[in-house]
């Protein structure tokens, strides 16, 4: 009789790597090579990340860019409506200085007569320091050289003491506002005496055949 292991029980065959097929072989080579080398996740979320961050940052500077157009334009926008707002302020202001300036001429020929006293003295003080707290500047005094741009001539004439065209009188002043000609001044002008130049050319020419005592007779 034949004694039995305890213990001891049949296992399945089981196929070593030795054992497999050539074609199971190269089927699980193929898959190896299909797969390749696996990337860190590490990797793919920092490309990611910073993907996101070159978005935000190009996203910002669209938007700086705006802001900074829409800054300039509302810059450019006060500077418009502040000039606005001075040269309305100019015209108007000038509009009714210029309904006042016979009223000065008044007070102006009454100072120059000796009329300018007494109560009517008090009333054409104030008047002219209103208008000059308005910013009205009078202008043209004699002596000074004729410009037209500021200028008015009504009298004209020669005199041999100037040596340009000259105010010799002022008939009326002219007023402004800032840079803003309100009236010119009407004046008189006097220029230099006509052939005054060619007459002292000739003079001087002439002294040296006098010292000489005149050319010498043949």
């Amino acid at each position: 009789m034949t004694e039995e292991t305890p213990g001891f029980e049949e296992q399945p065959d089981v196929p070593s790597e030795a054992a497999k097929t050539p074609d199971d072989a190269a089927k699980g080579a193929g898959s190896a090579d299909k797969a390749g080398p696996a990337a860190p996740a590490g990797d793919l979320e920092q490309v990611a990340l910073q993907a996101q961050l070159d978005q935000v940052r190009t996203a910002l500077n669209e938007r700086t860019a705006d802001l900074q157009r829409l800054q300039a334009e509302y810059q450019n926008y006060r500077r418009r409506v502040e000039r606005d707002r001075v040269t309305v302020k100019e015209i108007a202001v000038a509009s009714l200085l210029s309904e006042l300036l016979p009223v000065l001429d008044d007070i102006g020929r009454a100072r120059d007569h000796g009329e300018l006293v007494g109560g009517f003295k008090s009333v054409g003080d104030s008047v002219e320091a209103v208008v000059a707290k308005l910013g009205l500047q009078q202008f043209g005094k004699e002596g000074e050289p004729f410009d037209p741009l500021i200028h008015e001539a009504l009298m004209h004439s020669y005199a041999p003491d100037v040596t340009e065209t000259t105010c010799v009188q002022i008939l009326q002043p002219g007023y402004r506002i800032g840079e803003r000609t309100i009236r010119p001044a009407r004046v008189a002008v006097a220029e230099p005496q006509p052939g005054a130049a060619a007459g002292k050319g000739e003079g001087e020419t002439a002294a040296p055949d006098e010292e000489s005592g005149g050319p010498e007779e043949g």
